[in-house]
């Protein structure tokens, strides 16, 4: 058995059917020869297309434009890079001072992204683009590594195979793909539709642990607006046009929410549908999210108040905040409300004298929600502004 069919043979007895291999097989074909009905058509900046060569242009399946929503320095990593398109689109967002990281399982289109890679540097004047193999749903697995040791240790029996396994876990932990809390985004572009249902939960914890603290996530995909049937999910031609593998709506945005992250935003939802199959709708949608809200509750006396203009708002870690009202936060989540997605909806009350932190408590999530006044200004504030009016009789400041 070569390397190819003994990594093919491990990653589908995981997932126990041949999606995988017809995902693999159709997309490698994608790589060779344009495929012009796989995905919808997608918009992007035409400035940031010019450096890329016409044939990973033509080459590109895709669903939305998560580059949009990257800035200058980050680390990125795409998540099913496919050509390379969004990672070149990427390395001109990010710059110098930044880095994309590609990870793709199929290695015809690892080699078409990988073809221009030097040539695209060149022309930009930086290199700040690499390709990586590996399954997203596993990001701690280098199957390059893996495909390497199996080209000198090819596996022969089932003493090969453990030494095999071996070798793998000893790679995950020394040597992984993506490491821990590594990244500052991740993009990607109609890909999670295409793993199995059973790993889908596995790929959202793995999104989450190689993000840092603070990191988010920039998703494009294909959802449906009802359940999809089990006749629809057997059929390998719709699942490799990513449609019958399509998260259904709710379940898209819960799957993150499941995973830790916080402040899931619908970006762009297409209102026309990209298919229709037997009355279900499937459609594009993109949406960030967030990493950072793990941790400690500390109390340091801080407050909120929601502007509106809803009523009340609840938020991902069920803090109920009505409309004008000083609500009691603990640090962390002080610090949440002050960035990104939350910023400019809360007004931020600090106390007025700082807790330091070697004196600040346990944040007492059951207490009353409400902050009183007198907890950020000090028991002991009994100031009175005895200056009057600015503008009594005979102030300078009316004629």
């Amino acid at each position: 058995m070569d390397q190819e069919s003994v990594i093919g043979a491990l990653e589908n007895n995981s997932n126990g059917n041949d999606c995988e291999a017809a995902v693999l097989e159709r997309y490698g074909k994608a790589a060779v020869e344009v495929e012009a009905c796989l995905c919808p058509p997608v918009s992007y900046d035409c400035e940031l297309l010019k450096v890329i060569p016409v044939e990973i242009l033509d080459k590109d399946y895709g669903c939305g434009d998560p580059s949009q929503y990257i800035g200058a320095g980050e680390t990125v990593l795409d998540l099913g890079s496919g050509s390379g398109k969004a990672c070149y689109i990427i390395s001109q967002i990010v710059g110098a001072g930044g880095k994309v990281i590609g990870v793709d399982f199929n290695p015809p289109m690892l080699a078409l992204a990988r073809r221009y890679q030097n040539s695209i540097g060149d022309q930009l004047g930086y290199h700040n683009v690499e390709f990586r193999r590996g399954r997203i749903q596993d990001l701690k697995t280098d199957l390059e590594l893996v495909d390497s040791y199996l080209q000198e240790n090819p596996v022969r029996s089932v003493a090969d195979l453990a030494q095999l396994e071996a070798y793998k876990n000893k790679i995950r932990c020394e040597q992984p793909l993506i490491a821990d809390e590594s990244i500052d985004v991740i993009v990607s572009n109609c890909v999670p539709n295409l793993v199995q249902p059973e790993e889908k939960k596995v790929l959202f914890a793995e999104m989450h642990r190689v993000l840092k603290r603070g990191g988010r996530i920039a998703i494009s995909d294909i959802v449906s607006d009802e359940p999809v049937p089990d006749h629809l999910a057997k059929d390998q031609e719709l699942w490799t046009g990513c449609i019958s593998g399509a998260f259904l709506e709710e379940d898209f945005l819960k799957a993150f929410e499941d995973a830790g992250f916080y402040g899931i935003h619908i970006e762009d939802f297409q209102s026309a549908p990209y298919r229709v199959v037997e009355g279900i709708e499937f459609r594009a949608i993109t949406l960030t999210a967030y990493k950072g809200k793990e941790g400690s509750c500390i109390e340091r006396n801080q407050a909120v108040i929601y502007c509106g203009p809803w009523k009340q708002v609840i938020d991902d870690d069920n803090h109920v905040l009505p409309r004008g009202t000083r609500i009691a936060v603990c640090e962390k989540t002080f610090a949440i409300y002050s960035k990104p997605p939350y910023q400019g909806q809360f007004i931020l009350v600090p106390p007025r004298e700082e807790v330091p932190k070697e004196d600040a408590g346990v944040f007492d999530c059951s207490r009353d929600h409400k902050r009183h006044p007198r907890e950020t200004k000090g028991l002991e504030y009994k100031v009175t502004d005895g200056s009057g009016s600015a503008c009594g009789p005979g102030s300078a400041c009316c004629s």
